[in-house]
């Protein structure tokens, strides 16, 4: 008998969630290791060598820690599911005008409720991934907060996940820095996970061209949006661009346009094939309206509350008020302007270390 139970840990093959299967396996967890293949990188037509979390070797990788430590390991094809959800999802955004956030979607919507599925078939209490990001529970609430690793935390990326989900998830990486899990992996002889290199990419992008995915995947899809305007936000035409789908606001480089000053998009206007273009103070807007809401830390928001808020995976985050303005919708008041603030993104709102909760931005405002 283990002494703490049965859990099920997701192994993509890589350091991080290697080493927590390995640390939960040592804490006295009956392990179970599942790796879920997402995406046949073969069907996606691009040219790099296939890397990562759905790469054969990854497979492997996970599959060998799994022999060496003694504990079952399962292949879980999500291939379909995650195709029709979070891809389709993917390339609609786009079409809308917006920039998605896959791998957000993917956790909260597909990973998760796979694994809880496959969780309850082999009698497992518990499911655990390599995420930096811990767990706490307080006020009968289940909520992610910051891990320990600034750099690497990716508490972010959870704010999806709901309380049913969260009640019985494991993150035994959050209170350790990576340089600690490699040291961990070095001591026990993981020489080819310490060596390993990291994909950042979206899997199933992985040569980081979505404008040739999206070419690839809506054919016709380049004729039917090229010719587009670009525009100054007076309305000034400036140029032609290549397809309103295949721009997002931030973006400086790749725009194909000489303006004799650096321009960027500061908008996305699908309805008139318009990317309008602009300074970098043009990019600061003083709020925003965030939807498809899921609270974490507090069931709803009853009163206007004081956050910091990332509107993207590598910011910082921003003072904000929020206020709750319909039950699937509020609006985050920025204390000072916040750039590039991209429609179809996640935003996440913290109280301290804490995830309050998050949504998908709607559009953003000046006051």
């Amino acid at each position: 008998m283990s002494k703490h139970g049965r859990i099920l840990v997701a192994m993509s093959g890589g350091i991080d969630s290697s080493l927590a299967a390995v640390m939960l396996h040592e804490q006295g967890y009956e392990v179970i290791g599942m790796t879920m293949k997402t995406w046949d990188y073969a069907s996606s037509g691009g040219t790099k060598k296939e890397t990562g979390c759905c790469s054969l070797d990854s497979i492997n990788d996970a599959r060998n820690i799994a022999v060496e430590l003694g504990f079952p390991h399962y292949i879980l094809d999500i291939r379909e599911e995650f195709g029709d959800y979070v891809i389709d999802h993917f390339t609609g955004e786009y079409l809308e005008g917006r920039t998605p956030n896959p791998c957000v979607l993917c956790n909260t919507h597909i990973k998760w409720d796979a694994l809880l599925k496959r969780a309850d078939r082999l009698d497992c209490e518990f499911i655990a991934t390599g995420h930096y990001a811990n767990m706490q529970f307080n006020d009968a609430r289940h909520y992610v907060s910051k891990g320990i690793d600034s750099w690497k935390d990716q508490s972010y990326v959870l704010w999806g996940v709901s309380q049913e989900s969260l009640a019985r998830t494991k993150l035994p990486l959050g209170y350790l820095h990576k340089t600690e899990i490699r040291e961990m992996a070095r001591e026990r002889g993981f020489i080819d996970l310490v060596n390993k290199s990291e994909s950042y990419e979206i899997c199933f992008v992985p040569d980081n061209d979505y404008r040739g995915f999206l070419k690839r995947r809506i054919p016709g899809l380049e004729a039917e949006v090229a010719g587009g305007n670009f525009v100054f936000e007076d309305g000034t035409v400036v140029g032609k661009h290549e397809g309103y789908p295949f721009y997002t606001v931030g973006q400086r480089k790749g725009l194909g346009i000489a303006l004799g000053k650096p321009a960027f998009v500061t908008e996305i206007r699908k309805d008139t094939n318009e990317v309008v273009l602009g300074d970098l103070p043009d990019l600061f807007r003083d709020g925003m309206y965030v939807g498809k809401l899921n609270f974490q830390k507090y069931a709803s928001i009853e009163k206007p509350l004081e956050t910091v808020t990332k509107v993207r995976y590598k910011h910082d985050g921003t003072p904000a008020t929020i206020e709750q303005i319909e039950p699937d919708k509020l609006v985050a008041r920025f204390h000072d302007g916040v750039n590039g603030i991209a429609p179809g993104q996640a935003a996440v709102f913290y109280e301290g270390d804490d995830v309050v909760g998050g949504g998908w931005i709607l559009k953003s405002f000046r006051q």
